[in-house]
This record gives structure tokens, sequence and C-alpha cells, in this order.
């Protein structure tokens, strides 16, 4: 079938023209939906469940706890308020007061966090 007679099949037949107008907008939403979806499982999902986790050590956080600041610095936790954590460091006892969000990793496996986490 050659261009002219497809244009004249689909000139006499409206409701074709109407069907390919459709497909046409099938061929283009489902393809951007489809890459909606796989961002969201490969990009945003996984970061949302590392949020979580990373916002419950920090709400987790108990006096002697032996935490790593995203500075570097590691130290037993003295004394909590609501934002802030003082950490004392090394042998001489220096004392620093970091903010809770500040706090990358907490070294200390508690028996009640562990539960929590298998929970799920």
């Amino acid at each position: 079938m050659n261009f002219a007679e497809l244009m004249a099949a689909t000139a006499a037949d409206p409701t074709s023209a109407q069907n390919n107008g459709v497909l046409s907008i099938l061929f283009t939403v489902v393809p951007l939906a489809l890459m909606l979806v796989v961002f969201y499982f490969i990009l945003i999902r996984p970061e949302k469940k590392r949020a979580k986790k990373e916002k419950e050590m920090r709400e987790n956080l108990q006096v002697a706890d032996e935490v790593v600041t995203i500075g570097g610095i590691i130290g037993r936790v003295l004394s909590i308020q609501e934002e802030t954590v003082v950490v004392e460091t090394g042998s001489d006892r220096n004392r620093i007061r970091v903010l809770k969000t500040a706090i990358a990793e907490n070294r200390t496996a508690h028996d009640d966090v562990e539960k929590v986490t298998i929970k799920k």
C-alpha cells in the first residue's frame, strides 16, 4: 500500500483517523509513565528508606553510645537535648556540642533497636 492509498483510506473513514490520534497519544504517554515508575523505584524510594533509617537512628540515641559525626569525629554521647548532642572525644575528654543531624553513625548496638529493625 502506498502513501496515496493510505491517505485515501484515512480520508474515507474518519473513525480510523480518530483511532490513530488515540494511538499516538498512548504511544507518547505510556513510555513517560513507565519512565516515572522506574525513576521512583530506582531513585526516590531507596532515598526515602535511607532517610527514614537515619532519622530512626538519631531518635534512638542514648547516653554512652559511641557515635561518628559527618565530619569524622568519633566520641561518646554525654547528654541529649532536643536538637543537639554533647559528645566527648579522646582521652583528654574534650566535649563538643553537635546537632543531631550531624551524627552519621551510631556504633553501639542495642537489643531493642535490633528488634525494631527486624519487625519492618
